[in-house]
């Protein structure tokens, strides 16, 4: 294992490769805006294949945590991406991006970088206003009193109060993570997402956008990333499967799976399914 920072704008972000393989290196785009990498660590399984290149975006984990919101915009973040890959001479690369990370993603893919070979979109989010759209759709599963209290607090301007929070669990117990426990590697304190980043880039929950992605929306340019692709989720995930699904018909070629007992984290939910997924995928490439 190799781990080291890289200076970028705004501070220095942590990187860890782990694996001996000798095939071309996967780097992981984690999820957030504001999450880690750490949440990931079933994906270490493809050392034996190949290098995996994992990292904290700038707020985020064992990276600075520089207090300017300017900072914390997707070209910012693109490129931070172009930077690493450059500072650790990342000249072939498959891409995995999850959530957020397929935002990142699709916005660098989008400049034709030289060098990448493929891109897997986990849990995609590539236009924010179906996304909203979708978890619309999933609110109205929630229990009558939750979706009052959600309806109400977004509202009156009360998305920080206690009730708000207790009521978002609701939604992410059903689509975010199924688990009854979480791994213990994610009660680290570096594993613990930044919520400046996560409202200013974001907004308050999964469900209610108001930073500065709640416009971004790529799939009228999908077409123009002409590299195999593998879109996935999980059956019960905030990202619906008919959505995924619709997306990768955007990109000529592209593959689909859905884990059929996963929500939004297959890779903590079902990480041998996951990581056999991606090895699969990359070894058809």
């Amino acid at each position: 294992m190799a781990e080291g920072y890289v200076k970028v704008t705004g501070g220095n972000v942590f990187y860890k490769i782990t694996g001996t393989g000798s095939k071309t290196p996967l780097i992981v785009l984690h999820g957030g805006p504001g999450g880690t990498h750490m949440p990931f660590f079933a994906l270490e399984a493809l050392g034996d294949e190949r290098p995996v290149v994992f990292y904290d975006q700038l707020g985020s984990g064992r990276s600075d945590h520089p207090d300017d919101p300017l900072l914390w915009t997707i070209d910012r973040f693109t490129e931070e991406l172009a930077r690493l890959r450059e500072a650790l001479a990342l000249d072939k690369v498959h891409i995995l991006g999850h959530s957020w990370g397929t935002m990142l993603a699709a916005n660098y893919l989008l400049k034709q970088p030289a060098g990448v070979k493929s891109v897997i979109f986990s849990g995609p989010c590539l236009s924010a206003p179906q996304w909203k759209e979708d978890q619309d759709e999933h609110r109205k599963q929630l229990p009558p009193d939750v979706q009052e209290i959600l309806a109400r607090s977004e509202r009156e301007g009360r998305t920080s109060s206690p009730e708000y929070k207790e009521a978002m669990k609701v939604f992410y117990k059903k689509f975010v993570n199924r688990l009854e426990e979480k791994p213990a590697v994610l009660q680290s304190e570096f594993a613990r997402p930044n919520e400046e980043v996560y409202l200013t880039m974001w907004g308050p929950s999964e469900f209610y956008p108001s930073g500065n992605l709640k416009t971004f929306d790529v799939t009228g340019r999908l077409h123009e990333i002409r590299l195999p692709a593998l879109f996935t989720c999980g059956r019960y995930d905030e990202a619906r499967p008919e959505t995924t699904r619709a997306y990768s018909r955007l990109i000529p070629g592209a593959k689909f799976h859905m884990f059929e007992n996963s929500s939004h984290q297959p890779y903590l939910e079902e990480p041998h399914e996951f990581v056999r997924v991606i090895r699969e995928f990359l070894a058809s490439v």
